[in-house]
C-alpha cells in the first residue's frame, strides 16, 4: 500500500473500537474513530475515508440511519460502508445491504476477517 488509506470506525463500544484500531493500524491503515452516529457524520464533513466500519446499534442515531445519511449525500455516497453489528437476523442483513452497505459482518467477529473484508470492499471501487 503506497498511500496510507484511512478507515473511519464508528462504534460506541470503546474496547471494541480500540481492538479494531489496533488491528487496522497493524494492517497498514490510518484510523479515525467516532463513538456515535452524529459525530461520524460530523467527521465525514472534513474527512473522506477509504471506507467506514459502522456499528448498527448505537445510542441516538443508529448505524442504519447513519448509513442512509451517507448514501443520500452525493459527496459521501461512493464511500464503501461495512456494517459491523450484533444485529444478525436475515432481515437486518438485508436492510443494511439494501440501504447501501458494501458488506455486513455480524459480531462477534474475527479481527483478521474484518481487515480482509475492508480490503475487499475497497477493491470493489
Amino acid at each position: 500500500m503506497s498511500e496510507q488509506q484511512t478507515i473511519l470506525v464508528v462504534d460506541d463500544d470503546v474496547l471494541l473500537s480500540e481492538l479494531m484500531v489496533h488491528k487496522l493500524v497493524d494492517a497498514g491503515f490510518q484510523v479515525v474513530t467516532a463513538s456515535d452516529g452524529t459525530s461520524a457524520l460530523d467527521q465525514l464533513q472534513s474527512l473522506t475515508p477509504s471506507a467506514v466500519v459502522l456499528d448498527g446499534m448505537m445510542p441516538g442515531m443508529d448505524g442504519f440511519d447513519v448509513l442512509k445519511a451517507i448514501k443520500q449525500d452525493p459527496a459521501l455516497a461512493t464511500i464503501p460502508v461495512l456494517m459491523l453489528t450484533a444485529r444478525g437476523l436475515g432481515k437486518d442483513v438485508m436492510t443494511g445491504l439494501s440501504l447501501g452497505a458494501a458488506d455486513y459482518l455480524v459480531k462477534p467477529f474475527m479481527p483478521d476477517e474484518l481487515v480482509d473484508r475492508i480490503r475487499a470492499v475497497m477493491d470493489k471501487d
